[in-house]
């Protein structure tokens, strides 16, 4: 069932609008390439994939570093709030960005005077995947042994230091899987690209909108045009799929 409409578009790329309206559920025959050629040989989708891409690794990295320095403090330190303060962050799982799209976008065109940007976009997309890094990382965190700390701090290792160096080294399972969660969740995202940029910085998934409406008559184009669209992210999350999967046992371990 998952796979069915995944594997329908890309055969349906390689088919002729005839074709499919003779038998929409035949496999090609025979195999039409022109299709995908049209696709790539469009400068509009490369400068699309560049934006996607763009604001998808602003996005990772901002949600990834920002996240875990956040979480590492929640999981090593004891002070006042501490748990309260970490239910702010659980809590954030409950909105989705929908719920603040208004004052984001008066926030970020009117105030941080960033609209049609990559940063615009890629920021309050950083700030939404906050909570799933911290709930994510933190358990990877407070599993770490004490032991480690003390030895480093015993040798002359700042708290920085024993972050940057014990830390992080021992929590990049939990890395990965937040970061191609972001990634992925970046790649896909579409409300907040369509009211934010325009023209020549949009990104993919609005692309593919914009080709469906004006190629409305080429069904086997918008095909090929959405099967590669969606290609970058789906070889991401499966070559990471092992360690994702391994990265949330180890939260739930924790």
């Amino acid at each position: 069932l998952t796979l069915g409409p995944v594997l329908y578009g890309a055969l349906g790329g390689f088919r002729t609008n005839e074709q499919l309206a003779r038998d929409p559920a035949a496999l090609p025959d025979p195999w039409v390439l022109t299709n995908y050629q049209d696709v790539f040989s469009n400068s509009d989708f490369w400068t699309y994939a560049l934006n996607s891409t763009a604001i998808a690794l602003i996005t990772t990295a901002v949600a990834v570093l920002a996240g875990v320095m956040a979480a590492y403090p929640l999981a090593r330190y004891r002070f006042r709030f501490r748990e309260p303060l970490f239910m702010v962050f659980v809590l954030g799982l409950l909105f989705p960005a929908a719920v603040a799209i208004v004052p984001l976008f008066i926030l970020v065109t009117r105030d941080l005077q960033l609209g049609n940007t990559w940063w615009g976009v890629a920021l309050p997309q950083a700030a939404f995947a906050l909570p799933t890094t911290v709930v994510i990382l933190r358990p990877f965190l407070m599993a770490l042994p004490k032991e480690l700390e003390e030895a480093a701090m015993l040798d002359g290792a700042s708290r920085i230091r024993i972050f940057w160096r014990i830390a992080l080294p021992l929590s990049m399972p939990g890395l990965v899987t937040v970061g191609v969660l972001a990634f992925v969740a970046s790649w896909n995202a579409y409300l907040l690209p369509l009211l934010l940029l325009q023209g020549e910085m949009r990104t993919l998934p609005l692309g593919v909108a914009d080709y469906s409406t004006e190629h409305s008559a080429d069904t086997a184009g918008v095909l090929a045009f959405t099967t590669i669209a969606m290609i970058p992210a789906l070889i991401l999350f499966l070559a990471m799929q092992r360690r994702i999967v391994n990265g949330l046992q180890g939260a739930v371990k924790g």
